[in-house]
């Protein structure tokens, strides 16, 4: 498997044991889902009505949402009545097949960026893991060999600043910041000028979760954007939207505005490890029509990985 990057050709798999780290990570959705499924067709010789009502039970208390679950079992009806499914490994392969054509309808190719730095901006709500991913978005990109510059954009929050230098501490990289209530668009100027200077590889730029309302956070992002574009033409490169994994229905209608503003184009999902609910992953690339990009599977600095749909089912199945 072959790791798309914004600097042109994918990296080869760096990381063989990406498939265990992933299936640790989830090991409770991997456990809940798999459990209720082979409760619901375990022992069956045929697939009846019942089968369907266990299976629609296991499908949606893992998350993957009723719209992906109602196709699920209306494929399976349809191939029942015709006598083409004659096993519950069939119906495994069934849903497997499913959820692998929504997360890969979702999948975008990354921009190529032919002359750094790459700038990757990072929006979401506060409490959803936005400053410890970027901290960990670093060492990722420190350990493919890029050297980064963190941007302090979020200026609504003095706490916000002080958190992301404890992540530049922690990584080694350069900040760039100004005082509480600055203007955002001013500090992104100020970074992308310096990335610019010091030949840095990649600017990730952290922006404010919280706003009075929704007009001011379309406005600043926007203008953050130009900003951005106006420094270095194309940027931002890649807009990541971070969206915890144990988010419910409010967290996916955030996650709407937050793609309306801001022009997402990718996201990571964090605390995916602390859920038995991570079928999640495929109800929000499915509803928000995005490619997930990372995945958060625990505390340390590296348990952030690269998400690949292939890799992700399989470690729900295999």
């Amino acid at each position: 498997m072959a790791i798309q990057s914004l600097f042109g050709t994918p990296e080869k798999q760096s990381e063989p044991n990406l498939l265990e780290r992933l299936k640790l990570g989830i090991q409770k959705t991997r456990a809940g889902l798999m459990e209720k499924i082979e409760d619901a067709v375990g022992g069956r010789k045929e697939i009846d009505a019942g089968v369907l009502e266990e299976l629609e039970y296991a499908l949606i208390t893992a998350d993957i949402g009723a719209k992906t679950t109602s196709e699920i079992l209306e494929r399976i009806r349809q191939r029942v009545d015709r006598h083409m499914v004659g096993d519950t490994g069939e119906l495994k392969s069934l849903i497997r097949e499913h959820l692998l054509e929504i997360l890969q309808a979702t999948e975008r190719d990354l921009p190529q960026v032919k002359e750094p730095p790459a700038v990757i901006m990072v929006v979401g709500v506060n409490g959803a893991g936005k400053t410890t991913s970027i901290g960990k978005l670093t060492r990722r990109l420190q350990s493919e060999g890029r050297s980064v510059l963190l941007c302090a954009a979020d200026t609504f929050r003095a706490a916000a600043i002080e958190q992301l230098e404890v992540w530049a501490q922690r990584t080694g990289v350069e900040m760039i910041r100004q005082q509480t209530g600055a203007d955002p668009s001013a500090v992104v100027f100020d970074a992308l000028q310096s990335a610019k200077a010091r030949k840095v590889d990649c600017v990730i730029v952290d922006t404010a979760g919280r706003l009075h309302t929704k007009t001011n956070l379309m406005a600043e992002l926007e203008k953050m954007r130009r900003t951005a574009a106006r420094v270095i033409p194309g940027a931002p490169h890649e807009v990541l939207l971070v969206i915890e994994a144990t988010t419910g229905q409010n967290g996916l209608e955030q996650a709407r505005k937050f793609t309306e503003s801001a022009e997402v184009s990718g996201i990571i999902l964090t605390k995916l490890d602390g859920t038995a609910k991570g079928g999640v992953v495929v109800a929000i690339s499915r509803e928000l029509n995005l490619p997930i990009r990372y995945v958060g599977v625990g505390e340390k600095i590296d348990d952030l990985l690269p998400f690949d749909p292939e890799t992700f089912v399989a470690s729900l199945f295999d």
